[in-house]
């Protein structure tokens, strides 16, 4: 059996909570399922955002599960808009922000523009907004919570769904395998629009993201941070590994973290001694129990030449 050697900072992650800013900004009392990834998720880039923060959110999981009316997990500003449109808001809010300062009317401070969608919400229903808030420049970091399907309303397959996995609308059955197309590459999408920062995390890798949502606002500019959150609900795991199976997708290469600063190409995790099967993170999963050893190699083959392909990114840009 392989050993596969982890990084320093799979190391530190065991303290992070202690290295983390103790101020909470998304609070205890919200509604999200048991082993929520993008719930851990939001907590840590909460911690990084600060109390300076204007939140915008899209419906979604984690509007519904935080903001029930008369309730609120938010601590700080917090806008609730439609599915596909909370790119254009926050676009219009750091318009407003330049105006007011500009006029005199708001004092010039620092104020960090957050913009928080699914992967529904993002990589289909709103990507023409966010396209378009990349394309104008705005002062905004726009957060997609990638729990791979639209989980708030009954797992149906979005264009982030993986090859393979089981969704309501992409059943496995005789005729069929799980959805039958490769996830959308948001990140590489929003790394093409040729903005200041662009970066994958996970709430696994608490320390990488809580620098990778801190750097996103020190540089002036769009930044773009797609977090892979784990949902057992819709992914038929148990909440208790919700941290594991973010470790898994980063050890097999199903989801690398790395980072885009003005072009340049950074692995922010990586495995010297090389990566995991892909079976190891796709057997824990429901989604994938259908899965036959060929789709399971076609699979490996894939991630294999993604990762290999990031690689060469890295040292291309870096020279």
């Amino acid at each position: 059996m392989s050993v596969v050697q982890r990084p320093k900072e799979a190391y530190l992650s065991v303290f992070a909570y202690r290295m983390a800013p103790r101020e909470e900004f998304f609070t205890r009392g919200h509604r999200a399922c048991q082993g929520c990834g993008p719930a851990l998720g939001l907590r840590h880039i909460m911690k990084a955002a600060g109390r300076d923060t204007i939140v915008v959110n899209a419906t979604g999981c984690m509007e519904i599960i935080s903001s029930p009316y008369p309730y609120t997990s938010w601590a700080v500003p917090w806008i609730h808009v439609a599915f596909e449109n909370a790119a254009a808001v926050a676009s219009g809010i750091d318009a407003a922000i330049k105006a007011l300062q500009r006029k005199g009317r708001l004092p010039k401070k620092k104020i960090n523009i957050l913009a928080l969608a699914g992967d529904g919400g993002t990589a289909d229903i709103g990507l023409q907004a966010l396209s378009g808030m990349l394309a104008r420049g705005h002062n905004v970091t726009y957060i997609c919570y990638d729990n791979e399907a639209y989980m708030n309303t009954g797992v149906q397959g979005s264009s982030a769904t993986p090859f393979g996995a089981s969704t309501t609308t992409t059943p496995a059955g005789r005729v069929s395998f799980g959805a039958g197309y490769w996830k959308k590459n948001v990140a590489a999408i929003a790394a093409a629009h040729d903005v200041p920062y662009v970066a994958t995390a996970c709430p696994s890798y608490p320390l990488d993201l809580i620098r990778k949502v801190r750097r996103s606002f020190e540089l002036e500019g769009p930044a773009y941070i797609h977090l892979f959150a784990v949902c057992p609900t819709g992914w038929g795991t148990p909440p208790e590994l919700t941290i594991r199976m973010g470790r898994l997708a980063v050890e097999t290469g199903i989801f690398p973290l790395y980072e885009v600063e003005y072009g340049r190409y950074k692995l922010t995790i990586d495995f010297p001694q090389g990566l995991r099967p892909v079976e190891d993170y796709l057997k824990l999963q429901r989604r994938y129990r259908h899965l036959t050893p060929e789709i399971v190699q076609q699979i490996q083959e894939r991630v294999t030449a993604e990762y290999e392909r990031l690689k060469k990114m890295e040292k291309v840009t870096q020279e």
